[in-house]
């Protein structure tokens, strides 16, 4: 039974392929892995709008309903395929910035860095599936 929902974008290269190792990690599926670029995906259906999902990574704890997003998806994640213990390093001072300061750029940067066209963080993506 899946503890987390992983919401990503699977016309994202760089995203597919983290997914991939993390899907080869998730010997006991722990993750339930959503493409927010799949035709069947609705973003209302979990009452956030496609922007909020394409904006940055985002998860929600199936035990407590409990939204994440950003760096903290990661910890949890990888806190749930057997790495709990990176999970104190990445919050010591100045650690947790630079890995916050990190994903914050590439978010904002993730469509240009992948050469996709603006429109996709609207859901009007060009990029044939």
């Amino acid at each position: 039974m899946p503890e987390l929902e992983m919401f990503f974008d699977g016309e994202c290269p760089l995203c597919v392929r983290e997914v991939r190792l993390m899907r080869r990690l998730d010997k006991r599926g722990r993750v339930d892995f959503i493409d927010i670029a799949a035709t069947s995906f609705v973003a209302d259906d979990y009452g956030k709008d496609f922007a909020t999902f394409m904006g940055r990574i985002q998860a929600r704890d199936l035990k407590s309903g409990e939204w994440l997003d950003g760096v903290e998806v990661f910890r949890r994640i990888y806190g749930a395929l057997g790495f709990a213990w990176v999970m104190p390093l990445t919050r010591v001072w100045g650690v947790r910035q630079a890995l916050e300061a990190g994903y914050s750029w590439f978010a904002r940067n993730r469509l240009r860095l992948t050469r996709r066209p603006p429109e996709c963080a609207a859901g009007r993506c060009a990029v044939p599936h």
